[in-house]
């Protein structure tokens, strides 16, 4: 089939793909396995909480750089309603199966709940409410983000290579990343339609220009990538405590710090390219799986794993806290991988987009 976009580059195998994928995936379950707290400024829990969290923060975009890289190659194989219509087809299904068990796993805790405490919550309302919440800001919002991102994409795909169609998208993420400090509009990440499209195109960029850039990543000192790291994260962690006095999403994946911050990671997995221990995760076949399930686990298992032990965040010391939610992303993420393995041994692989 005749490429859809001139230019693009011939199809080749990626394995390194898979490998980053892997590692943004485990990325996204530390950042929703330390959950969220309101430490006191300044506390040493406090710096430990912004640190972790801003330390993992980097997988949304990497995700979406990532699936820029692959769309050029997949119009080679579709054309690009073939290829929105497979990937609804592949993604949508398993996405509303598991979006729809943390729907009921929420209302029964919420009934639960009700019965212990007879506190008048369970009522229409607050179940509505709950749901938007889900579908809006908790992680279930990325496919549509990602859905609607790659349509856009696929509308004006005949400018996918073109530096103003760039310039533009970048206008949509630089305004989303000033109203986090303004509030213009609502402020979370979950909701800027927009604002990842660029990154959609700069992942595009990436996969054309792929050999000169293979060649500058690979003689980047490593000296030079660690600079950057240290000061991207640094400047993160900064906006960070500038958003926290007055700004609700103080963690946004969208501030002007994360985004820099981001593709210095980015970059830095580029640099070093070969992940081995990755093979053993299969990543091409559990990775979407994983992203659908674990938030369950980590929203109602977790709490109950942990609620038999007399663990008290708000009194334990930095390190603690650390090693505290390094081992609820172990478990969470290593029975998620064990569940999605389990599903993609029959028939049940349809749930987890395989």
């Amino acid at each position: 089939m005749q490429n859809l976009i001139n230019g693009a580059p011939v199809k080749k195998n990626y394995d390194f793909i898979d490998a980053i994928r892997c590692i943004a995936m485990m990325a996204i379950v530390v950042e929703h396995s330390i959950g969220s707290y309101n430490f006191t400024k300044g506390t040493d829990l406090y710096w430990a909480y912004i640190g972790f969290t801003q330390f993992a923060k980097f997988g949304t975009i990497a995700f979406f750089l990532l699936a820029g890289f692959l769309i050029s190659e997949k119009f080679t194989d579709y054309t690009p309603a073939e290829y929105l219509k497979r990937r609804i087809s592949t993604t949508f299904g398993p996405w509303i199966f598991w979006s729809l068990v943390y729907v009921l796993a929420m209302i029964i805790n919420m009934a639960v709940k009700e019965r212990i405490y007879h506190r008048g919550d369970f009522t229409l309302i607050n179940i509505l409410n709950a749901i938007e919440t889900v579908y809006l800001y908790t992680n279930y919002w990325f496919i549509i983000n990602f859905l609607i991102s790659i349509s856009i994409l696929l509308i004006f795909r005949r400018y996918v290579y073109s530096i103003y169609m760039g310039i533009i998208l970048l206008c949509f993420t630089v305004f989303y990343a000033v109203n986090i400090h303004f509030e213009w509009i609502q402020t979370s990440h979950t909701t800027a339609i927009l604002g990842f499209v660029f990154f959609l195109w700069m992942g595009a960029q990436l996969r054309k220009h792929w050999q000169q850039i293979e060649k500058w990543v690979s003689n980047l000192s490593y000296l030079a990538i660690f600079v950057a790291f240290v000061l991207t994260f640094s400047l993160s962690v900064y906006e960070t405590y500038e958003l926290s006095n007055f700004s609700a999403d103080y963690l946004n994946t969208l501030r002007f710090s994360n985004v820099l911050y981001s593709l210095v990671f980015f970059v830095l997995l580029l640099r070093i390219k070969t992940f081995p221990f990755t093979t053993y995760l299969k990543p091409r076949q559990t990775t979407y799986g994983i992203y659908l399930i674990h938030y369950i686990l980590v929203s109602f298992l977790m709490p109950e794993i942990l609620g038999h032990f007399s663990f008290d965040v708000n009194t334990m010391g930095a390190t603690a806290f650390v090693l505290l939610k390094i081992a609820t992303f172990l478990v969470a993420y290593l029975l998620t991988l064990g569940i999605v393995l389990l599903l993609n041994r029959g028939r049940a692989r349809v749930l987890v987009g395989n």
